[in-house]
């Protein structure tokens, strides 16, 4: 939606509109903004994911499930090798001791697939890499992991509010409110350019007690002490 947006005001040569992001994933790599300090341009706002929660999230879902030694990643890139993101990953993955199965999902029936590989090589828990289409396709991806009774942590507590096990990220509802800040400043004249893109600073980590109930895992009490929300 953001590129989009960019891409439909670059054509206006007079008349520069402002856009103000909630949820950029990485607007620096994916060519919205110069940088995060000099955005340049007439984007700026918020940037919801950063690549140490990537690692983070590992170490979450294997302290809460314990002995796990093979996990699946579940991802839409076409070339998850390439990016930052797998690279902390698999950093976090060799000093835990467990090995990575990188499955690509681009439509629905990827997504079955997907599962379906999880299970046939084994698989004892998975991680969801941020991206829209897997929030869009959630029901299908809880339902997979509800039947075959699988751990999985997600980036989105929306999420854990459909019936996922756990997740940890941004605190999207801090975001909107810093996002109106930001509105407020390019109202009374500030440009985009000279507003620098903001990283998240609050994190929550979310439980799904019924949802581990159901898969009969026991989340360790020294995780619920930490969560922001638990879910009974």
């Amino acid at each position: 939606a953001i590129r989009a947006a960019k891409k439909a005001t670059s054509t206006i040569p007079i008349v520069t509109i402002p856009i103000v992001m909630v949820t950029g994933s990485d607007p620096v790599e994916s060519g919205l903004v110069a940088s995060l300090a000099h955005p340049g341009g007439n984007i700026t706002g918020m940037t919801s994911v950063t690549t140490e929660l990537i690692g983070k999230r590992l170490e979450l879902l294997l302290e809460a499930v314990a002995g796990v030694k093979r996990v699946a990643v579940l991802t839409v890139s076409p070339d998850l090798a390439a990016k930052d993101e797998y690279k902390e990953m698999e950093a976090a993955a060799r000093a835990l001791g467990v090995k990575l199965q990188i499955l690509r999902a681009r439509d629905s029936n990827a997504i079955d697939n997907a599962f379906l590989a999880m299970t046939k090589e084994r698989a004892a828990a998975f991680v969801v890499i941020p991206n829209p289409f897997f929030i869009q396709n959630r029901e299908r991806i809880l339902k997979h992991a509800a039947k075959n009774r699988l751990p999985s942590i997600y980036p989105d507590s929306v999420y854990v509010e459909n019936g996922g096990l756990m997740s940890y990220g941004a605190n999207y509802a801090d975001l909107f409110r810093r996002s109106a800040i930001y509105i407020d400043k390019i109202l009374k004249g500030t440009k985009p350019a000279d507003l620098p893109v903001e990283q998240p600073t609050k994190f929550e980590l979310v439980i799904n007690l019924r949802t581990a109930k159901q898969i009969g895992l026991t989340i360790p009490q020294s995780m619920l002490y930490r969560a922001d929300k638990v879910i009974k």
